[in-house]
Order: C-alpha cells, then sequence, then structure tokens
C-alpha cells in the first residue's frame, strides 16, 4: 500500500506524510477498549487494517487538495484552504461510518472491529485534519523559489 502511495503522488514526502497519520488512530483506539471492557480479538485486528486504509483516504484526499491548490496559490494559503476545504467531507464520511457500525456492537463477533474502526476513526480523523497540514509544511517548507521569486530578489 506504501508503495502505490509513492507513486500515486510520484514523492516520496507525501506519501511518508500521509502514513504517519496512521499511528494516530491508536489514540482512540486505546481509550475505546478501556470504555468498552471489550477484548483485543482477531477481528479487531481485521478492523485496524481497515481503519488503516481509512486514514489513508483521508490523507490522500487531503494532500490532493494541497496540491491542486499550490497551483495557484502560495503554499501556506494552499495548505490552509485545502484543509478547510475538505473538513466536511472527511468528517462526514467519518461519521457516516462510525454512525454506520454501531449496530455491530452488540454483535459478539464483531463487536471488537466495531470499537476498533468507531474509535478509532473517530480520533484520528480530527487528529489527521491537525497533524496532516503540520507534516506536509514540515516536510516542504524547504522547496526552493521559484524563478520569478528569486529573479525579484535579484533586482531588489
Amino acid at each position: 500500500m506504501f508503495v502505490i502511495t509513492v507513486l500515486m503522488f510520484s514523492s516520496l514526502k507525501n506519501a511518508v506524510a500521509i502514513w504517519l497519520t496512521v499511528p494516530l488512530a491508536l489514540i482512540g483506539v486505546t481509550p475505546g477498549f478501556l470504555l468498552t471492557g471489550i477484548p483485543f480479538g482477531f477481528m479487531a485486528l481485521i478492523g485496524l487494517l481497515s481503519l488503516s486504509g481509512m486514514l489513508i483516504r483521508n490523507g490522500i484526499v487531503l494532500v490532493e487538495e494541497i496540491e491542486q491548490q499550490k497551483q495557484g496559490k502560495a503554499q501556506h494559503d494552499a495548505i490552509l484552504y485545502a484543509a478547510t476545504s475538505r473538513l466536511r467531507p472527511i468528517l462526514l464520511t467519518a461519521f457516516t461510518t462510525v454512525l454506520g457500525l454501531a449496530p455491530l456492537l452488540r454483535d459478539v463477533f464483531f463487536q471488537s472491529m466495531a470499537v476498533v474502526i468507531m474509535f478509532g476513526l473517530g480520533f484520528a480523523t480530527i487528529l489527521t485534519l491537525l497533524v496532516l497540514p503540520v507534516i506536509y509544511a514540515c516536510f516542504h517548507r524547504a522547496e526552493k523559489a521559484t524563478s520569478a521569486e528569486r529573479h525579484r530578489a535579484e533586482c531588489h
């Protein structure tokens, strides 16, 4: 999956930035298991794999929007615009997924998977919207100035 992400963006920086958000899910998964008292089992492991795919999708949506906005805006403005314009779609998809999994909390076989996805996706989506733009900005802050900016700097 990582190689596909690198090939999709033709950028190792963007792929690493996206994948760095996946561990944020554990911040939500851990309290989810502590609050519910449900043990971590095989279905929870399957849920973690599914959750990583959902978080990668959220990251791809956000980074793709940043890349598109950078074509017409300064990087800082592009990051802010992308984060605010993708906020609603990313939150709504996460919210509908969490609500859709709520009935599985009563099913003995699927409840650990539901806890992983519900709590992990809830926390990680919010953290991704805050952390991924920062990671992106840190990874891309050393980009070279465009030729027009260098020319203006030389003239002044």
